[in-house]
């Protein structure tokens, strides 16, 4: 069974700051349990992703994982794969993923702007038919989707021409409103501020 997408943390949180409604909204339309096609594009485009993992002391950890566009592979809607190359010889992240099998990976698309996150399960594999899809794998994730959902990339940086998100505050700066605050299916579950 899935853990909850708002732990009590979280919905405190939300009842704090009058975002329940807006929460729940995003939960029911931008939460899915398979890919959807635009998932898969951007996924299949990424030059890199951040991957976050757990210990067995339950303390996270993240790691930037980059390769080549096409290195993290869809194998169908609800299963990925990536390589993990000669690095410094820690190998955390991947150890974490033997030892709890629990990970995210954080899709940041600069260019659109864009952010995917994904919880799920992995597997460690070294046998050759899975390291025979990666050119210099020394081992391979495959993913189990739990969930994928957007993130709202509006703070995310030109970084191409090193502009600031004009979301972003900032002295001297009038912050814009994002766009989608004014459609009606998202406007009726803002919070009154």
């Amino acid at each position: 069974m899935r853990p909850e997408l708002y732990p009590p943390g979280a919905r405190s949180l939300q009842e704090q700051f009058d975002t329940t409604r807006l929460a729940d909204r995003l939960q029911e339309r931008t939460v899915f349990e398979e890919l959807e096609d635009w998932h898969i594009r951007t996924i299949e485009r990424a030059s890199f992703f951040f991957l976050g993992t757990v210990d067995v002391d339950g303390f996270p950890d993240v790691s930037y994982k980059g390769g080549a566009p096409g290195f993290v592979q869809v194998l169908d809607r609800t299963t990925l794969a990536f390589p993990s190359y000669d690095g410094n010889g820690m190998v955390r992240s991947i150890g974490n993923i033997v030892d709890t099998a629990k990970l995210s990976l954080l899709f940041v698309d600069f260019d659109k702007p864009k952010r995917i996150r994904i919880h799920a399960s992995g597997t460690v594999h070294r046998e050759p038919e899975w390291l025979d899809r990666f050119r210099d794998a020394e081992l391979v994730v495959e993913v189990h989707l739990g969930r994928a959902f957007f993130n709202c990339p509006r703070y995310l940086h030109n970084l191409r021409d090193g502009e600031l998100s004009p979301h972003a505050p900032r002295e001297g700066h009038v912050v814009a409103e994002p766009e989608w605050k004014a459609m009606p299916e998202w406007r009726e579950v803002l919070p009154e501020r």
